[in-house]
């Protein structure tokens, strides 16, 4: 089966991710071409966490296509305080608009809501599971600045755990060959396990560090991220944690002359503000790659009818998902979805295994 929902960059092919780099590209060439592409189209932006960039980028990329844009930045200016379910508001968002983008903070809400969405759906980050479009920003900027996708040793530093784009951009590069991963964070932040699995199903080299001084020497890429305080369970577990790794001019120094520095933003103090005006500190720059990235997808999810991504094989079961974090958790309505990964159960929502 196939969809028009991007849920997940694993239902992109290698080939359809390099569809979409080449489509980014031709825009940037040319963008007086696409400014009627989606004339008459409306996309809805429904943001339940707070976003500048992802929210914004959207917006704008649709404006550029000539679309239009409806939606909402804050669940508390919409039914949402009534306590609307999810399935109900997005069963009426998908009458209203040709396509979908939310950013919800609970996982696997993405999966949840393309169920009922009725038409093309991206998941802007749901929770600390996936980002797949800040990757697709990753991912043009990469292949504009680096020329290339692969043979790349990438460090990526900071909150590994509850990383939605580190778990994307992992995911991602480890479909293209000779990439190696040094997974710079404290032992509290390391990647989750299904990382792992994925890295090493991939053949992927990796190693941890918990030291940025020491890793940084011969990296082609390196991708901070900010330790992310609204996904601790107390301020006192946040503190400990935010000032870890912060990168200066003092660790810089250390890197290649051609070592690229990535940041999905918003930075908090993780890169020094001396850094920014170094040719190699590309995390503004990066933003901008991603709404070309964002103009792409929209064109190819709403004009390319050979466009489709992959669906997994589901099952309904009669467990339920034990993931206190997950969105069958919140909206008990949801069917028990699962997947089978290596014999295992998975949900089908939060991608956690079912016990």
């Amino acid at each position: 089966m196939a969809n028009k929902n991007l849920i997940d960059l694993d239902a992109m092919s290698k080939n359809q991710l390099d569809m979409l780099i080449k489509k980014a590209k031709k825009i940037m060439e040319n963008p007086a071409d696409y400014r009627h592409a989606c004339d008459g189209k409306i996309l809805a932006t429904l943001f339940y966490e707070p976003s500048t960039r992802t929210q914004m980028s959207f917006q704008t990329a649709m404006l550029k296509l000539g679309g239009r844009t409806i939606g909402f930045d804050n669940p508390l200016n919409s039914s949402v305080a009534k306590g609307e379910s999810l399935k109900d508001t997005i069963t009426i968002v998908g009458g209203y608009a040709d396509i979908i983008a939310m950013r919800h903070p609970v996982e696997g809400s993405a999966m949840a809501a393309s169920m009922y969405a009725g038409v093309p759906f991206i998941n802007c980050g749901d929770g600390g599971h996936l980002h797949p479009t800040q990757t697709l920003a990753d991912i043009v900027t990469l292949s504009c600045e680096k020329g290339r996708l692969d043979n790349l040793k990438i460090g990526i530093c900071g909150d590994l755990l509850n990383g939605r784009t580190v778990h994307s951009l992992i995911k991602a590069l480890s479909q293209y060959d000779n990439n190696s991963f040094v997974l710079i964070s404290t032992k509290e932040l390391q990647v989750p396990l299904y990382i792992i699995d994925i890295l090493e199903k991939n053949g992927c080299k990796y190693e941890f560090s918990n030291d940025l001084a020491s890793a940084i020497s011969d990296l082609d890429v390196l991708y901070m991220t900010r330790i992310q305080q609204e996904r601790f369970a107390s301020k006192e577990e946040y503190e400990k944690q935010k000032y870890v790794f912060v990168l200066d001019k003092e660790k810089l120094a250390k890197a290649k002359e051609d070592m690229i520095i990535l940041h999905p933003l918003p930075r908090v103090n993780e890169i020094t503000v001396d850094i920014d005006d170094d040719p190699r500190a590309l995390y503004f720059k990066q933003a901008q790659y991603g709404m070309y990235g964002r103009m792409a997808l929209i064109l190819l999810l709403l004009q390319d009818d050979d466009f489709m991504l992959k669906s997994r094989d589901i099952s309904i079961i009669d467990k339920r998902c034990s993931n206190p974090k997950c969105i069958t958790a919140k909206e008990e309505y949801l069917p028990n979805r699962s997947y089978l990964k290596l014999g295992m159960q998975m949900c089908d929502y939060c991608d956690k295994r079912i016990d």
